[in-house]
């Protein structure tokens, strides 16, 4: 029997094993939240952060799924304001999955700070000489337009739309979408790059130190070049997983392929930026501050071969995939290809968060070691699993992908 709050044309499994699915996210969402809890009562000493190492795997989680998320303004970008129908496929989705990665980051943040009650100081007491400043603005503003571009998703549900004031909103607001993707695209750019200016100008670290671009180091543009060819992969990686799972054709092969060609060209734009930086930095950058660049890669677990792994299994090989069009019109190569431009951005983030801390900054300091108690982990689930099941929630009863159904009758 027809479930009257999936939309109508759309099947999906029996509820029975929904919640099944649901089961072990609910699980692993519970576990979390006792974590974040015990980090609220109890403080951050529930952490294996300290002074020395002050970030860790949550600012790790951050700045991956931030970078993720950026498909969600991408394709918001491409859609409304270059005209490119075809991503009406998958747009839904993709702000879904951008008010997921965003929310979640945010919801870290505030465990990470461990003043949560306080999170308004950063807006009434701004220190107007700090990046993360202008990161918490952009944040906070771009999750803001999300959760906008997120309602007339949720306000088209089956139920929502018998309701005639609501059905209004909705039209209203679509017809303003444009001018939010906008907005977000311009929000996005900012803290984007932002957060890789931040690692670029610690000049007290200088396996992250950067000489500037104009006012801006080169990490402003590698993470805004990183984020923008990574976004659409994980768009592309989660339709297929989703497709998948679902058993259902989502959308059609061609929008897959055309957001693999989208992210290949920035991938290769962004590996080609990412040599001549690594260039600059081996050769000019370090030497000036007076340290040999090989003393960066002698250390355990972080030897050249991590530069190698970033710049070309995760960069340079699936861009040179995604761009070839006989490679496209492969599907397993095309997901691989997608999965590890996503894998290349996480990658960059845990160096940039996780190397830049354990290295030494003088001469006489020692290599820091770090791995998170289970209280980071914890959290950590918890924002995936929250990801997971909001995602699973809105597949079943809302329209994700407005193409199921004309694919399903075909």
């Amino acid at each position: 029997m027809d479930e009257p709050l999936i939309a109508r044309g759309l099947r999906r499994t029996t509820l029975p094993r929904f919640l099944l699915w649901l089961a072990p996210w609910a699980a692993l969402l519970a576990l979390g939240a006792w974590a974040i809890f015990l980090c609220f009562a109890e403080g951050l000493n529930q952490t294996n952060m300290d002074n020395r190492f002050a970030f860790g795997l949550w600012i790790y989680l951050d700045l991956t799924v931030i970078a993720l998320g950026a498909g969600a303004f991408f394709t918001g970008f491409l859609l409304y304001v270059l005209k490119r129908k075809e991503l009406r496929a998958v747009v839904n989705s993709a702000v879904v999955l951008g008010f997921l990665c965003y929310s979640g980051a945010i919801l870290i943040l505030m465990v990470d700070v461990g003043q949560p009650l306080r999170a308004w100081f950063t807006f009434w007491h701004p220190n107007v000489h700090s990046m993360l400043t202008e990161v918490t603005f952009c944040l906070t503003c771009y999750l803001l337009v999300l959760a906008i571009e997120y309602a007339p998703v949720v306000l088209r549900s089956r139920k929502l739309r018998d309701l005639l004031s609501l059905l209004v909103l909705e039209h209203q607001l679509h017809k303003v979408m444009a001018v939010f993707a906008a907005v977000g695209t311009f929000l996005s750019f900012f803290h984007q790059g932002s957060l890789g200016g931040l690692y670029g100008v610690m000049n007290g670290h200088p396996f992250s130190y950067r000489a500037s671009l104009g006012i801006w180091p080169s990490t402003f543009f590698l993470f805004i070049l990183s984020a923008a060819a990574a976004g659409p992969s994980f768009v592309l990686l989660t339709t297929w997983v989703v497709s998948k799972l679902s058993r259902k054709e989502l959308v059609k092969p061609e929008v897959l392929r055309f957001l693999g060609k989208v992210s290949g060209w920035l991938l290769l734009v962004y590996v080609g930026a990412k040599g001549v930086d690594s260039l600059v930095w081996l050769n000019a950058t370090s030497p000036r501050a007076g340290v040999s660049p090989a003393s960066f890669y002698a250390y355990p677990s972080f030897g050249t071969w991590i530069l190698f792994l970033e710049v070309v299994v995760l960069g340079l090989v699936p861009a040179l995939l995604l761009v070839s069009e006989r490679a496209r019109a492969r599907t397993g190569l095309l997901v691989l290809a997608s999965a590890l431009a996503c894998c290349g951005v996480a990658l960059n983030r845990f160096v940039q968060t996780i190397q830049t801390q354990a290295l030494p900054t003088l001469p006489f300091d020692a290599f820091l070691s770090y791995s998170p108690s289970w209280q980071e982990t914890a959290a950590f689930l918890f924002v995936v699993a929250y990801g997971v099941l909001v995602y699973s929630i809105s597949f079943r009863y809302l329209v994700l992908f407005p193409e199921e159904r004309e694919l399903a009758k075909g």
